[in-house]
């Protein structure tokens, strides 16, 4: 036997691949099951794209069966991501009851701030949300008082500092130790139109490995449960180390009833930068009915692994 007769076909290996997009698509729906399976629900976006491209071939090639699996698993991986690009129109916002926040994870181990401030000096944004802050950080956003001089930095050398800058004042900043693990959460509160408005930004660290996992489940109810407590207008921004299509996801949403700022304006990957088509929805806005969202798209490049965070909001 010829070596090229063992070596498997084209079609052989297209096979291969749906089956596998197959098994991933439809056992990580049940992520709530077990972390793995967790870990790779975020990828929901991908394997739309995957199976969509694998029926589209097998068609061509008329593989009746396997292209008829793709086709089916390609509507069930839209049902989860289609309606993201889909809301009702939005209602008009009043120029004074508009807040725009700028939230960046700038990475503790990137040195390049003055990207982040040419953005800042370029968007003008209301609210900045820093997650990530090293003193080198904190201290090149000094250079930022005279146009953010309400303020609150908490710098580590690890992966949680994180800080507030704001064009107008503050009527509180609260600190929040989350359990576990004891990072820092800011709560936030500051007047608009007469109104309170309530931020909260919170870094839980990544679900790897066990401890990791629970430990970030366990930083996301305790934030849920501080978030429901809360009366009037709110706001949770942050990188969460979660996407919208995973089970812990879906329990803070259910328990503080807030909506995610994406809904009708795309999934918005935001990490990693580096692998594009890896990219993941893990910076997220989400804010109380009494907001209205105008914009949400993700800024440039600032160095970081992580892609910053541009969102307008009206106050009804």
């Amino acid at each position: 036997m010829r070596l090229g007769n063992r070596l498997p076909t084209i079609v052989g290996l297209l096979h291969a691949g749906a089956a596998v997009t197959l098994v991933f698509s439809l056992a990580t729906f049940a992520d709530q099951l077990h972390r793995y399976l967790e870990l790779f629900s975020h990828f929901r976006l991908q394997y739309l794209v995957v199976s969509l491209i694998l029926g589209l071939i097998l068609i061509a090639l008329r593989s009746r069966t396997w292209a008829s699996l793709m086709v089916a698993i390609t509507i069930v991986n839209a049902l989860p991501v289609v309606p993201w690009y889909f809301a009702e129109a939005k209602p008009h916002a009043v120029a004074d009851t508009q807040i725009e926040l700028l939230h960046a994870n700038v990475y503790a181990g990137n040195s390049n701030t003055q990207a982040l401030i040419e953005l800042i000096a370029a968007e003008q944004p209301d609210v900045i949300f820093l997650q990530e802050v090293t003193d080198l950080w904190a201290a090149a956003m000094d250079g930022m008082h005279a146009s953010y001089p309400h303020r609150y930095a908490i710098p580590r050398n690890d992966n949680f500092g994180i800080a507030v800058y704001a064009r107008d004042p503050l009527l509180s900043v609260d600190v929040l130790d989350s359990p576990p693990l004891g990072f820092p959460s800011l709560v936030v509160r500051q007047s608009l139109n007469g109104r309170t408005v309530t931020f909260v930004s919170t870094h839980p660290i990544p679900p790897l490995g066990q401890s990791g996992f629970d430990a970030r489940n366990e930083q996301l109810a305790g934030i849920a449960a501080a978030i429901a407590s809360i009366d009037g207008p709110k706001i949770l921004v942050g990188d969460l180390n979660t996407t919208v299509w995973a089970h812990h996801y879906k329990q803070l949403r259910d328990a503080t009833g807030l909506l995610n700022a994406r809904d009708g304006f795309g999934v918005i990957p935001s990490w990693p930068k580096h692998l594009p088509f890896a990219m993941i929805p893990i910076d997220h806005c989400l804010v109380s009915g009494d907001f209205a969202v105008q914009d949400i798209r993700t800024g440039p490049d600032i160095g970081s692994d992580h892609l910053p965070l541009l969102v307008t909001l009206a106050l009804l």
